[in-house]
């Protein structure tokens, strides 16, 4: 019996490293960065339609609100993409159950994206493979391919030319939540000015996050963490400052603001010392909500076909 529809699981992510080289004359900028996927999910369901009207997305979960439902959205673009490429028929009905914060640094609109991808590519039978996924997903954003990929893996040029990273052992997360996000854009053209007149140099993987990565060195992991962009998030939203002392000060390994942020994402040694965090955090009033996730996992994946 054809299949009607699928259930794809994405995953959230934080950048462990984040090397912002200078502004490109085309106004982008190339990067380096090490990305581990973390257990904090949307779920993406696309179904065959019920009618003649073409692409239609629904958004529900706990991060939905505000998020667009029309064709700016990245996961109504990547089925727009795959049904043009593949001359598939366009009556499609997309669900997207969010629960990765929204505009967080955590590449929750890429994760939709690259489950639309899997999402076509299982129920119209393509029979992609991963590279063919990840070329289709490095078209609408830099983050997709990965949301594909998920794992460990270095992101080089716009971090949408991915290589896996071996590494060993998982890692436990505590996430300090923003009330409101941070334009991405915006946290580029703070870095840019507050790099203004200086030499900047092309970004560089950061050997000492991978030697810790192999090692599955959890505290030595903590001590790499680095990120080009974290000055600049912190300039636009100076809150973020405090955020990250609060967690030093608990205990954790390390502290970084994720991508562009405004998440800021701690390291820490095992799931207790995760929850003790969790309630330091919570009750210190600078942080709009706190979560628990460990890492890595895995990349979009087809967890139920309907």
């Amino acid at each position: 019996m054809k299949i009607k529809g699928v259930v794809v699981r994405v995953p959230g992510k934080v950048n462990l490293h984040l090397g912002v080289g200078p502004l490109d004359p085309d106004g982008y900028h190339e990067v380096t960065t090490i990305f581990q996927a973390i257990a904090l999910y949307d779920d993406v369901t696309v179904k065959f339609g019920a009618s003649e009207t073409g692409i239609v997305l629904a958004l529900t979960g706990s991060t939905a609100a505000g998020v667009p439902a029309d064709s700016t959205n990245l996961a109504y673009r990547a089925a727009a993409l795959m049904i043009e490429r593949y001359s598939l028929t366009p009556d499609l009905s997309i669900h997207l159950k969010k629960e990765i914060p929204v505009a967080g640094g955590m590449a929750g609109g890429s994760a939709d994206a690259a489950g639309v991808l899997a999402g076509i590519d299982a129920l119209f039978e393509l029979g992609l493979s991963r590279d063919e996924l990840e070329r289709i997903a490095a078209e609408l954003g830099s983050d997709v391919p990965f949301s594909i990929a998920g794992g460990i893996a270095i992101g080089r040029g716009r971090g949408d030319q991915i290589t896996p990273v071996l590494s060993r052992g998982s890692y436990h997360w505590v996430l300090a939540l923003a009330g409101s996000g941070l334009s991405t854009p915006a946290v580029y053209g703070e870095c840019d000015r507050l790099r203004e007149g200086l030499d900047i140099s092309r970004p560089q993987v950061n050997d000492a996050m991978m030697q810790a990565l192999r090692a599955g060195d959890a505290q030595a992991v903590g001590s790499a963490l680095s990120n080009d962009l974290q000055a600049a998030a912190c300039s636009l939203r100076p809150a973020l400052r405090l955020v990250l002392d609060v967690g030093m000060d608990y205990g954790a390994y390390g502290g970084i603001v994720s991508g562009s942020g405004p998440t800021v994402a701690f390291l820490v040694s095992d799931e207790e010392k995760a929850l003790d965090l969790t309630v330091a955090l919570s009750a210190s009033g600078v942080v709009a909500g706190v979560i628990r996730a460990s890492g890595p996992t895995h990349g979009a994946r087809v967890i139920e076909t309907l």
